[in-house]
């Protein structure tokens, strides 16, 4: 496999995304086609997002999260947050830019206080009830990876 390519923007995505999504897939692909998992969520994390109106809120956590995860605080990579221990949360408000496809967050809270008045970019993609995003970031070791994230609807 690699890195998903996004069909052109809708024209829609600020009504499509509204609702909860849960991530049914979260991968990191290198240029060359190379897959990488992150250290901190590993290869299948759990995790759910919202959006209503201009705000949203998402989470993420390692599936086999455990004790031993305690004190591990991971780097973020460009483009992307900051998380500890097998878990990352935060919410703010959004803004989608429709001839482009790509969504501009600006986090107001957050499970790591560094992630704090973050704005960050994504590609953001919805075909009814599968919602696609893409972002451009790097593994803790400062690899450029694309980062692709699939949900599903659930309401």
């Amino acid at each position: 496999m690699s890195i998903f390519i996004l069909p052109p923007p809708s024209g829609n995505i600020a009504k499509d995304i509204q609702g909860t999504w849960w991530l049914t897939s979260r991968e990191d692909w290198t240029k060359d086609g190379h897959k990488r998992i992150d250290p901190f969520l590993g290869a299948d994390p759990v995790g759910i997002i919202s959006y209503a109106k201009n705000h949203f809120e998402a989470q993420f956590m390692r599936r086999e999260r455990t004790e031993h995860l305690e004190k591990n605080v991971f780097e973020a990579g460009e483009n992307n947050t900051r998380a500890s221990e097998g878990y990352d949360a935060y919410f703010g408000t959004y803004e989608v830019d429709e001839k482009t496809g790509k969504v501009k967050y600006t986090l107001i809270g957050s499970v790591s206080p560094s992630n704090i008045g973050l704005t960050v970019s994504r590609d953001v993609r919805v075909n009814v009830d599968n919602l696609v995003i893409q972002l451009e970031t790097t593994t803790p070791d400062g690899e450029p990876v694309t980062r692709t994230l699939t949900w599903n609807r659930i309401s």
